[in-house]
């Protein structure tokens, strides 16, 4: 597989069956230069022949990616060295946390960009307030990185982390505010509302892009109920949601439509709570997710999350029973 030229090609699916195309060839691609893959897909008695439809592909389950490497490299199509980096996710220890190896760390940033442009708009037009550990605090931290890199797009000289900044986090928007300029206060759940109940600030230009993690120190709360609290707190209508993870790419993004939408070389798909190689329609399951951004890992991912599609979208319900907790609030 000609890998310069597919990643290229799959920023520009415009239809249901390009991304049939594409997924097929990353699938078989995968299949025969991923070992952890191809070894679970033989394990589940999987014939790859077979396989004609994204409908079909197996998903690998998310875990594995805490105990094995899952890398997909073919010699020919190596990327080069100095781009590597390795994500972990968010985890109550360190001996569990998933690792994701990015063998093309501009393949990110460029999943990073075009789904912001897609769902919010073009990252230069607004300042970003990120209550996010600094990437230089956390390194391996897919979250913080994507924030360093809308903050570099945007290149506002206000855009900046803020975590342990509030009291100039306020001051900051004040004075946006009074010279009428966008901003997105970006950041983890629980510290967006935090801010938002002690400075209870009107934020007439600003958008809230809350990223999960909606469960900290044994406080639960469900998205609904942050988005009502922060909407009177801000008085701002303008209250969305991120959905990603380390061991994806691409993001998903909770707007206007009140569900999740995915940019179109990602897809979401439910598998039966009771089969996990059963895919089914209209009812709620665990969330698969096909992302076709993740060419050097592994693109069709079985999360531990539960939810279900919609006209639009899609609506994550919560974490399937026994699953292992993971949230961005965890980082701090």
């Amino acid at each position: 597989m000609d890998i310069p030229n597919y990643i290229k090609t799959v920023f520009q699916i415009k239809s249901e069956s390009e991304f049939n195309e594409l997924a097929i060839q990353l699938f078989h691609y995968q299949n025969t230069h991923n070992p952890i893959y191809k070894q679970y897909i033989k394990l589940i008695g999987c014939k790859s022949n077979a396989v004609k439809n994204y409908h079909d592909i197996p998903f690998l389950p998310i875990e594995l990616f805490r105990t094995k490497k899952i890398i997909t490299q073919n010699s020919q199509n190596e990327p080069s060295k100095n781009k590597q980096a390795v994500f972990t996710s968010s985890g109550t220890t360190s001996k569990n946390r998933s690792k994701h190896y990015i063998l093309d760390i501009e393949l990110y940033k460029k999943s990073i960009i075009e789904g912001f442009k897609l769902f919010i708009g073009a990252p230069e037009e607004y300042a970003f307030l990120c209550l996010v550990p600094e990437v230089q605090t956390y390194p391996d931290s897919s979250l913080a990185f994507m924030c360093a890199e809308l903050i570099q797009h945007s290149d506002h000289p206000k855009s900046d982390f803020y975590l342990n900044k509030k009291e100039l986090l306020k001051s900051v928007i004040l004075d946006l505010q009074k010279k009428k300029q966008q901003f997105i206060l970006f950041g983890l759940s629980f510290e967006i509302l935090n801010f938002a109940e002690e400075n209870k600030i009107s934020l007439e230009n600003g958008i809230v892009v809350e990223t999960g993690g909606s469960k900290k120190n044994n406080q639960h709360i469900i998205r609904e109920d942050l988005h009502n609290r922060l909407k009177l707190h801000f008085n701002n209508v303008h209250i969305y949601s991120e959905y990603g993870m380390a061991e994806l790419l691409s993001q998903s993004y909770y707007t206007t439509n009140h569900c999740f939408e995915t940019p179109p070389w990602k897809k979401i798909l439910i598998r039966d709570k009771t089969n996990p190689l059963k895919i089914v329609n209209g009812k709620r399951g665990s969330i698969n997710i096909i992302d076709l951004a993740n060419v050097h890992s592994c693109g069709f991912i079985a999360t531990n999350d539960f939810g279900q599609l919609n006209k639009t979208g899609f609506d994550v319900i919560g974490r399937n029973q026994n699953a292992t907790a993971r949230g961005c609030n965890l980082m701090i």
